[in-house]
Formats: structure tokens, sequence, C-alpha cells
């Protein structure tokens, strides 16, 4: 079962039809015992990195946030991958979950913001669950992007600057532009996230 976390900030219904499609049960929830009947969490996230920040403050979401990804794959979503890193820029510096080494701030591009439409993915070769979905496109819009270390950045695309598309480290991972939105791509894409994190789940466990 997929948990949903709801914060008041997310295309919360289409990312819920998305996992059902792939078979997936959901909850859309805040409470500490449904998130632990879950397999998987999802963070969702449209509009800006600062409220959403304050959203999560203001229901005192952080301390169980952090500890729900320290002990199931937790995925965030656009908005929801950039609260994964340690700070943002986006209306001035707010402190993200630090889940993720980096920082969030504007793209630096020549090309016009937001970046909106289909881009072709680019996968590293430290990640080969993810090497089907090389150079499938997929839909963004956003105006601003991690910017991490490579060893984290599972794909990435070209928009006049490279933009980290999938993030990961274990059993974290983010994916940056709108799987809910990318068809059929999207679809797969999300299943691979489920798979690649309940994996390294699995390695944790054998250790």
């Amino acid at each position: 079962m997929i948990a949903i976390v709801d914060y008041g900030v997310g295309n919360v219904a289409s990312v819920a039809n998305a996992c059902k499609q792939l078979g997936y049960e959901t909850i859309l929830t805040d409470k500490k015992e449904e998130f632990e009947q879950a397999t998987h969490i999802i963070l969702p996230g449209v509009g800006s990195f600062r409220a959403a920040m304050e959203e999560i403050e203001r229901r005192n979401l952080r301390g169980l946030l952090l500890d729900l990804a320290s002990r199931k794959p937790f995925i965030g979503i656009c908005v929801g991958m950039q609260l994964l890193f340690e700070k943002g820029f986006e209306h001035g510096e707010t402190a993200g979950l630090g889940l993720l080494p980096g920082t969030v701030a504007k793209i630096e591009t020549e090309h016009l913001l937001p970046h909106i439409g289909w881009n072709a993915l680019e996968v590293s070769d430290n990640f080969p669950i993810y090497s089907d979905h090389q150079g499938k496109h997929v839909y963004f819009v956003h105006s601003y992007q991690a910017y991490t270390p490579a060893a984290y950045i599972v794909a990435s695309t070209e928009y006049g600057t490279q933009i980290p598309a999938i993030v990961q480290k274990g059993t974290i991972c983010g994916i940056q532009f709108h799987p809910e939105k990318s068809e059929k791509v999207g679809q797969l894409l999300l299943q691979s996230v489920f798979e690649s994190s309940q994996q390294a789940v699995r390695k944790e466990e054998s250790k």
C-alpha cells in the first residue's frame, strides 16, 4: 500500500490514480498509525518550496516524515522531491528535510522559465534498474532544480543546463517531473522507483 502525505500541498488525486493503475492500494493521510500500514510513502507537492515546508512545520509533520524516511521507501514528487534536500531558495532561504545532500535554487539557463514540457531522460550508468528509461520523454513544470552531487542523480534532462530528473539515496527517491502527467512512461518510471527503493530496503535488511 502507498501512503500519500496529506499536508494540503500537492496534486494528490492524480498521483493516487497513477499508483492505482499500477495495482497499488493508496491512502491519503497525515496519521502515524496509517503510515505504519504502508509499504511506501509519497510526499507530493506543487507550488513553492517555502510554502510547502511551512505547511509541514505548521502541521508538526517534520519529525514524523524523518522517522518514516528512516524506515520505509520514501518518494518525493515535484516540490516533494525538492523538499528532500537540505535547503531551498525560492522566496528566500528555507530549511528542507535534509534527507539528501544539496540545495534547490532557480534553474540557471538562458531558456525561458518555467521549464514546461516534454524532455528526454539521460539515465546514469550507476543505476541500471532504470536503464530501460533511457531517452524516454516525461513532463516537467518547474523553475527551480536540485543541485546535488552526481552520485545521487539517477537521471537528468537537458534544458540549457543539466537538471536532475530522478535522484536517489538508498530508500529515498525524488522525481522532479510529473509521472502522473507523463502517460505510460510516467507509470513505468514510478514502478521502477517503487522497485528500486524496495531493493534498497532488502539490501539494508541483509546487512
